[in-house]
C-alpha cells in the first residue's frame, strides 16, 4: 500500500477547486479511486492535480462534465472503435460558440437601440411603431430559439 501521496485538502488547493469537487469528480469517474492510507486517507498522485486542472480547463472551454468524461474515456482507450476525440468535439463546440456569439451580437445591438432611443416603459414601447425592440420578430429571427417557449 502507498503511504506517500497527497491528502484530499493537498491535491484541492493545488488544483484551486474543494475537497467537495474534487471527491465529486471521484464520483462521477473522472478521477481514479485513489490509494489510502493505513488510516483510511485517500492518498493521491501528482496525475491528480494535472487531472483536475484538466478538467477545470476543459469547463472554462465550455465542455460539460458528460463531455469531459467522454474526452477523457477517448483518451484512455484510443485503441477500440472511432470515436471523436478533442479535435473533432472542439470544432462542434467552436460552432456552437460562433452561434452563441452572433446570437448575443443580435440581441445586444436591439438592447443599444433600446437605449439609445430611450425606451422607459416596456408596455408602451411594445404599442409603438417606433419601437427598436422587435417584439414580434424575436424568437423567429433566433434560428436557436426552442418553438416550445
Amino acid at each position: 500500500m502507498n503511504t506517500d501521496g497527497l491528502r484530499s485538502g493537498q491535491v484541492a488547493e493545488a488544483a484551486g477547486v474543494n475537497v467537495q469537487t474534487l471527491r465529486y469528480y471521484e464520483r462521477r469517474g473522472l478521477l481514479a479511486e485513489p490509494d489510502r492510507s493505513p488510516g483510511g486517507h485517500r492518498l493521491y498522485g501528482e496525475e491528480a492535480v494535472t487531472a483536475l486542472r484538466v478538467i477545470k480547463a476543459a469547463q472554462r472551454l465550455g465542455f460539460t462534465l458528460d463531455e469531459v468524461a467522454e474526452l477523457l474515456e477517448v483518451g484512455r482507450h484510443r485503441h477500440g472503435r472511432p470515436v471523436p476525440g478533442l479535435r473533432e468535439r472542439a470544432a462542434a463546440k467552436l460552432a456552437e460558440v460562433d452561434a452563441r456569439i452572433a446570437d448575443l451580437t443580435a440581441i445586444r445591438t436591439t438592447l443599444a437601440a433600446a437605449v439609445e432611443a430611450g425606451c422607459d416603459d416596456l408596455a408602451a414601447c411594445a404599442s409603438s411603431a417606433y419601437c427598436p425592440i422587435p417584439f414580434h420578430g424575436l424568437a423567429e429571427e433566433n434560428p436557436h430559439a426552442d418553438p416550445c417557449r
